[in-house]
């Protein structure tokens, strides 16, 4: 006798943020699903995370930008003949401060969390969906222009974007579609620990956002099988403002003090390792 297939809901990013905000509203009204799968790096965290939930949960904390940890979580799919219904990608990492002024390590890892993980982990996963299955990405705002002072999370985020747009229409005869999110800044811990609510400008405080709000909005986006959840009308104004204007002109009124330094002071050889800051975990965002 054929073994009863386990509906799950795998999210990444879980412990904190957005991802658990996708965990509790999903866990108000998705009767269907069988577990929630959270995964994250802090096994503290992600208990804290299930023990707000009403489904049974599943732990897996995990570093996304191993593969062979990314093994267990594939493994404990197939063993457990699970079918993914949703795969919510919401692990991510930012680095704030111009690029040459930063460790090469932190630009590394944004681009192993935000790019590679991701798309390794849609590609392992995709197999184990079912028609109706839903994808979930985590991209930013930050996708629909590049950002000075936040270039490589920018970068990273603009890749994001493009590739579940595309991913989208691939898998549109499988009946999977795929919803890529691009929220502002969203009102979370991090902001006050980078000390960012006090630096960030004016016009990026207008699209300040609750992350129960982005994630309930993807939600709604993602039922209605749309490829964009885009939320607060803020957002929606710089995409289409990125859309017909040239970018160069939005970055001279979004960051005037780009690129006006004293260069003897920058970009010099070795100069990330100069840098006071190191790497400060304060400014991880995500």
């Amino acid at each position: 006798m054929k073994a009863k297939c386990k509906n799950i809901v795998i999210i990444t990013g879980a412990s904190s943020g957005i991802g658990l905000e996708f965990a509790r509203k999903m866990d108000l009204c998705f009767e269907s699903i069988d577990e929630f799968w959270l995964a994250a790096r802090r096994e503290d965290r992600l208990r804290e995370a299930a023990g707000q939930l009403r489904h049974k949960t599943r732990l897996f904390p995990v570093d996304l930008t191993d593969s062979g940890q990314m093994d267990t979580l594939e493994n404990a799919v197939m063993a457990e003949n699970a079918v993914v219904r949703m795969l919510i990608q919401s692990a991510g990492v930012g680095y704030t401060g111009i690029f040459c002024e930063r460790d090469t390590a932190e630009a590394l890892e944004m681009l192993r969390l935000n790019c590679l993980a991701l798309t390794e982990l849609a590609h392992r996963m995709i197999p184990y969906m079912r028609r109706n299955s839903r994808i979930i990405q985590m991209a930013s705002g930050a996708a629909f222009l590049p950002q000075p002072g936040f270039a490589v999370y920018a970068a990273a985020k603009s890749y994001v974007l493009s590739f579940s747009r595309a991913l989208n229409r691939e898998l549109k005869p499988l009946g999977i579609p795929v919803t890529c999110v691009c929220p502002g800044p969203v009102d979370t811990p991090f902001l006050d620990i980078a000390g960012q609510r006090d630096r960030m400008p004016a016009v990026k405080k207008l699209a300040l956002t609750d992350g129960g709000r982005v994630a309930e909005q993807a939600l709604r986006d993602s039922f209605y099988r749309r490829e964009l959840s885009v939320c607060g009308l803020p957002l929606k104004a710089l995409r289409l403002l990125s859309a017909v204007i040239p970018h160069r002109i939005l970055l001279d009124f979004m960051a005037p003090e780009a690129g006006r330094h004293d260069p003897d002071t920058r970009y010099k050889p070795g100069n990330h390792r100069e840098n006071p800051q190191g790497r400060n975990p304060a400014d991880r965002k995500g």
